[in-house]
């Protein structure tokens, strides 16, 4: 059992992934990726050396996240000469793919990694004999096509669209020199379409069209390496090494031209920076990243499955999490072929398409933050940040007043999907939402402004503060002081309202109940001077006028509502009445009434432990540590049995990896080793006894708690900064 920062970091090496044989087709792929270009690696039965190229603001002309391409390596003798030994490792602390074969006393290597500073795809081939090489781009968007059919829900905003979904071919180019150099070039956008028909075409001009000429793609090159054609690079003469480079570039551009210089610059830069420094860089960023949280669980084939886990996804999160755009729930950017039914499609496809979920992109995010991952839960405050100039405009237009509101599901700019708008406008307002699973879906904007005020609770980022979290709260609040009416009490009335996407028509929803509540409470204990007086006075006063958190007692027994008045069946599967526990915290260990909420747990009627269920969370909440180790355990012994790597979980409610499936993991088992509220600081809250345990996690007020529980006692405890010890309670773990 690990004890120091470097027995944990030495034991999560075992959470490596190797294989011996090589794997059939991309299913077979292991994830790779520098935040924002994502890499899926894997070898060919012949030897040969694939992956495809990925990265987070690769959107094309109708809104799906593409791939950049493909690429084959081929050596010559092959890696796999003589079938005598193939490893291939997924190396957590170095952060790269290591793979060697041939004679296994010296073995022939190729090493792939993603520099953690620099937009390159780094091949290093070392052979202890002289090789051939041979480096090809492999593309299929080879000419304009039509997105018809089953495949169309790839493109799910534009489902049921009255006008052909076209997306055009990439290019290739012909320049004959030792390069490779392609690209995918938006022609059209489908963005001022959708203002126009979403009644917002009064913001035409006023901001940038965000597809239109969007530019991406690569430029492969290497020392040794010549042009065979315009796809294909191959040695010159046989060494025993070769560095092949794959420098990535997404710029929207007049021209083509100018892409290309860009591209140009941009790979002379990242190679003036010497290889071996680059790397050492690289490793760095790696190491540091392990050695700022862990959570190593052990004593038991269970526990290691649950360690194996935990680390695989938060590393997933890394590779995909400091990009231009939020992870992608549906996938984010490591799909592979895949095949629905009886249709085969390529690597773009995704269910459910470009658009962002909130429901569903959330709760990456909510790992992050006890695992003290920051830096890249700013993707997602920028997305949301950039879209409010047209969250304000919408809802003046929408609803004629002030403040602001993201819908549930949004395009990366801010728009609905088209699709859940509504094509049949004949006779409806601007303000009509066809879609009922989202039509009064308001709450997920309490959320976002919970998790900003988490972030700002833990990192005290007084620059955030004031240009994202005040700017979403003054919105967000002012939306709910506008929108909704008074009821005869003077309480706020949510009507008409819905609850999650589960009760499409109700009164008064416990989320959005729960949830001004939460984040009005927590707004008031910013650290705001008096210029701040008339904030606090409108979130002083809109808290005193929220209902009481729907509830009704049976039986002896109190337990909470979805909401006051339910005006029309279920449509969906959630448990609305929970989010008091999760996300919005009212309830939980060491606070008042939690048999309230344990009642509402054990009443919920939907069930379930896949995908984006929260389940195992509110277990954990609520200091059920058997039913939350238990869940956990299945939740990370639950991966798509189609794919090969332990960590790529779903399709579940949505695709492959599922991001969902593996962050409510993670955010389950942090809450059963530390929770907090306010100041205090709870450990082992539900905590099995039989797991023992090493941790670093983070707290609120820049505090960090890392500690060992072994043999059923805790034999360590360091709280940074150690004024903070007073504020922690260690509980008996059950």
């Amino acid at each position: 059992m690990p004890g120091r920062s470097d027995d944990a970091l030495a034991y999560l090496q075992r959470c490596n992934v190797i294989w011996d044989t090589p794997s059939a087709d991309s299913s077979g792929s292991m994830p790779l990726g520098n935040g924002d270009i994502g890499v899926n690696v894997w070898v060919e039965p012949n030897g040969d050396l694939v992956f495809y190229l990925s990265k987070t603001d690769a959107w094309s002309e109708v809104n799906r996240l593409l791939k950049l391409g493909r690429v084959r390596v081929t050596l010559s003798p092959s890696l796999l000469n003589g079938g005598r030994f193939f490893r291939q490792e997924l190396r957590l602390l170095q952060g790269e793919v290591l793979i060697q074969g041939g004679n296994p006393d010296k073995p022939t290597s190729l090493r792939v990694w993603v520099d953690a500073y620099r937009p390159v795809v780094w091949v290093d081939v070392d052979s202890p004999q002289p090789v051939h090489v041979r480096a090809h781009v492999e593309i299929w968007r080879n000419s304009n096509r039509r997105l018809e059919g089953r495949e169309l829900f790839s493109a799910y905003g534009l489902m049921d669209a009255p006008f052909p979904v076209v997306e055009h071919a990439d290019t290739v180019l012909e320049d004959h020199r030792d390069r490779v150099v392609w690209f995918h070039r938006n022609p059209t956008s489908i963005f001022e379409q959708t203002l126009r028909h979403q009644g917002l075409q009064s913001l035409i001009g006023k901001i940038p069209d965000p597809l239109l000429y969007r530019t991406f793609g690569g430029m492969m090159r290497g020392k040794g390496l010549t042009r065979e054609d315009a796809r294909t690079l191959r040695s010159a003469n046989p060494a025993k090494r070769f560095s092949i480079a794959i420098h990535l570039l997404t710029a929207q551009t007049d021209t083509v031209k100018q892409w290309i210089e860009r591209l140009e610059a941009q790979a002379a830069r990242t190679e003036s920076v010497p290889r071996n420094q680059a790397r050492a860089a690289h490793q760095r960023w790696w190491l540091s990243f392990w050695r700022r949280s862990w959570i190593v669980v052990s004593s038991t084939p269970q526990a290691d499955v649950v360690t194996q886990g935990y680390a695989l996804q938060r590393f997933i999160n890394a590779c995909a999490g400091r990009g231009a755009y939020p992870i992608k729930f549906n996938g984010s950017i490591f799909t592979v072929d895949s095949r629905e039914s009886d249709e085969h499609f390529d690597a773009d496809y995704r269910r459910w398409g470009g658009e962002y979920w909130f429901q569903n992109t959330r709760l990456p995010y909510w790992s992050m933050i006890p695992a003290g991952d920051f830096e890249m839960m700013q993707p997602l405050f920028r997305m949301y940040a950039n879209a409010l100039p047209l969250a304000k405009e919408r809802t003046r237009l929408y609803f004629g007043h002030e403040g602001a509101y993201f819908p549930e599901t949004i395009t990366f700019w801010g728009t609905y999907a088209n699709c859940n708008y509504g094509w049949n406008r004949e006779g409806k307002p601007i303000s009509h939402i066809d879609n009922p699973y989202i039509r009064y879906y308001y709450s997920c904007n309490l959320e976002l402004l919970t998790l900003a005020l988490e972030y700002f609770f833990h990192t005290g980022d007084k620059r955030f503060l004031h240009d994202t979290l005040l700017p979403f709260a003054d919105a967000s609040i002012a939306f709910y002081d506008r929108h909704f009416p008074r009821d005869d009490g003077g309480k706020l009335l949510f009507k008409p309202a819905q609850s999650l996407e589960t009760y499409p028509d109700v009164v008064n929803p416990l989320p959005d109940i729960a949830g001004l509540r939460w984040t009005l409470e927590g707004l008031l204990r910013l650290p705001l001077g008096k210029e701040h007086a008339h904030r606090r006075h409108l979130w002083q006063r809109l808290l005193g006028q929220l209902p009481p958190l729907p509830a009704r007692t049976e039986n002896g027994q109190t337990f909470l509502l979805p909401a006051q008045e339910i005006l029309a069946p279920p449509i969906n599967s959630e448990n609305p009445e929970l989010y008091a526990v999760f996300p919005y915290r009212l309830y939980g260990v060491g606070k008042p009434d939690i048999q309230v909420a344990r009642n509402t747990y054990a009443r919920r009627p939907y069930k379930g432990n896949e995908g984006w269920r929260q389940d195992p969370i509110w277990a954990a909440m609520l200091g059920m540590a058997e039913e939350a180790r238990n869940m956990v355990a299945q939740r990370f012994a639950t991966k798509h049995p189609g794919s090969r790597f332990p960590a790529f979980w779903g399709p579940n409610y949505d695709w492959i990896p599922d991001q969902d499936h593996g962050c409510a993991g993670m955010i389950a088992l942090q809450a059963m080793l530390m929770q907090t509220d306010g100041n205090r600081i709870l450990l082992f809250p539900a905590w099995p006894k039989g797991w023992d345990v090493s941790f670093r996690l983070h707290a609120p007020g820049k505090t960090v708690v890392e500690g060992v529980f072994r043999a059923g006692k805790l034999q360590t405890l360091k709280v940074t900064p150690a004024i903070r010890e007073k504020d922690v309670t260690v509980l008996e773990p059950q």
